[in-house]
This record gives structure tokens, sequence and C-alpha cells, in this order.
């Protein structure tokens, strides 16, 4: 990705108006419902699964994460990983310290803390499938910016809290433009260009390249 096309310093972010977030709301309300209505026997057959196997155990995975204007929230997934999964990679100091140096991520193959359904459920962007319930709940959106843990957030530097200004999505433009397979400083810029850029128009053109993203598997693990 050429950096020089998000050239966050030079630009200043759009006004927007109270109709952008009424809309953007709707929108998220209205898709939020229609997706879990959609998704509900995904929802089945995936507790159902988790019910044998090395991924028994819960079906849902929540952490806290940083949302807008820096209020922590827990973010919904289908748990992906063992249920010990956090003692398991600190336990690990060279690995722990690689995942934080790789961008808090690591190569699906070397990560002791996926597990079966779970490389699949990542790999088709079905774990994310939850947050349809955060933006229920309305503490994220559709489209934005991808919610971090408070770690992730000194990567912003002096940009934290415009970064912070905008209620965190489920797909932004990090995640079109190439999701893992960008990681930091870049995606600081990716992010902040939707921060800057942000309209109905630009959240449309990301649902959509969201759907080919997600067809095609990239970045996805």
């Amino acid at each position: 990705m050429n950096e020089s096309v998000y050239n966050i310093e030079r630009l200043k972010p759009l006004e927007v108006s109270n109709n952008y977030l009424v809309t953007k709301r709707i929108f998220d309300v209205c898709a939020s419902i229609a997706g879990l209505i959609i998704t509900a026997p995904l929802f089945l057959l995936i507790t159902i699964l988790y019910m044998f196997g090395d991924q028994k155990g819960p079906v849902f995975f929540k952490q806290k994460r940083v949302g807008k204007d820096g209020v922590e929230f827990y973010i919904y997934k289908f748990r992906s990983m063992v249920v010990n999964a956090e003692e398991k990679l600190i336990a690990n100091k060279a690995l722990y310290e690689k995942y934080i140096e790789n961008s808090y991520k690591l190569e699906p193959d070397e990560d002791p803390r996926i597990t079966s359904i779970g490389r699949f459920l990542r790999k088709t962007s079905l774990d994310e499938l939850p947050q349809l319930i955060n933006i229920l709940i309305g503490n994220m959106s559709l489209v934005g910016p991808r919610p971090v843990i408070s770690e992730e957030l000194n990567e912003y530097g002096d940009k934290k809290d415009l970064f912070l200004s905008v209620k965190p999505g489920v797909t932004g433009f990090w995640q079109v433009s190439g999701r893992s397979n960008i990681g930091y400083p870049e995606r600081v810029n990716l992010e902040l260009h939707y921060v800057y850029n942000k309209s109905l128009f630009f959240d449309l053109k990301i649902v959509f390249l969201s759907f080919y993203s997600v067809a095609l598997k990239k970045g996805a693990y």
C-alpha cells in the first residue's frame, strides 16, 4: 500500500451532519436485525459443534475493547480459541513477544490457541457474526475503524483521540485494504483515512468491498 495516498498529516476530518449520524444508526439497526435473523441457523449449528472435540466449551468469546470516546466495552465473537487461550500465549514468552511485535497477530499454523473449527471460522470471517449484537446494542457500527485493545492505542500516538472520535465498526477501510496482511504503522493511516473521509457513500463502498474480501478470504486468519 502506498502510504503517500493516505497522507493523514495534510488532511482535516470532514464535518458530518446529524442526518448522517441518524441515517447511519438506522441502517446499523436494520442491518443487524436482518443479519441476526438470516444467520440464526448458523448460530445454532456452531453452538452444536462447540459441544464436541477440542473446541468444547463456551460458544462465545468476549474481550474488552476501547470504543468511541475511549469508553470500553465487550466485543463478541464466536470462540475460535481454546478456553485458556490468553494464559497459554502469555506462558510462551518468545511467542508472546512475537505476537506483540507482529501487530498483535500470529500465523495460524504457529498459534497454539486456535481450534480446528476456529481456523475455519476465522478464514471465512464467520467468527465476527456475533458482533451484530454489538451493533444492535450501539457500541459498534457496521462500518468504522476496528476496535482495539488498550495497548494498541499506543500505536496511534497523538492521534489517539481522533481515532476514538468515531464509533468502531465490524468492517472498515483497513479490513477491505488487506486486514491482517497490513500491520502497524500503516494500519493507523488506513483507519484514520476513514475518520477523515467518513460519509454514507464511503460506508456503502466499504460494505460492498467487505463482501468481496470475505468471498476471497483476503487477509483473514
